[in-house]
């Protein structure tokens, strides 16, 4: 992840990103009639539109690719701060406090168990590297 959020979060981050590119690149479209004249500025303005609105087309699309991943994404209650939170994928990042989070024991760091009553339960990867067969 680039950003160390959430990934639904960086995906929104992405969509952001694209709408103001977009509204940016059709407001200097824009001022491209006021620095060049009416007759070539019409024709830079219509280039930086169009370009613009490509961009806010790829913005929706990264919106709605989101939400599309949000519906299906495991919703957890965050060890950290007991907000709940969406996690996509084995690994992800809770979205308020940033914690990294899984559901795969193989790629845990810490185990709760253990540490609440100082014990190695059984079925925990610590357990078996302390008892080998």
């Amino acid at each position: 992840m680039f950003f160390k959020t959430a990934k639904i979060n960086e995906f929104r981050t992405w969509g952001l990103l694209l709408t103001m590119i977009g509204m940016g690149l059709m407001v200097a479209g824009t001022a491209g009639i006021v620095f060049w004249g009416v007759q070539s500025g019409k024709i830079i303005a219509g280039i930086f539109l169009v370009l613009g609105m490509i961009a806010l087309m790829l913005s929706m699309g990264v919106y709605f690719w989101a939400g599309m991943l949000s519906t299906s994404a495991v919703m957890l209650i965050c060890p950290e701060c007991g907000r709940q939170t969406k996690m996509l994928g084995q690994t992800d990042r809770c979205m308020f406090c940033r914690t990294i989070l899984t559901q795969d024991p193989n790629k845990a760091t810490a185990f709760p168990e253990e540490e609440a009553d100082g014990t190695v339960n059984a079925a925990s990867p610590a357990a078996a590297e302390n008892n080998p067969k």
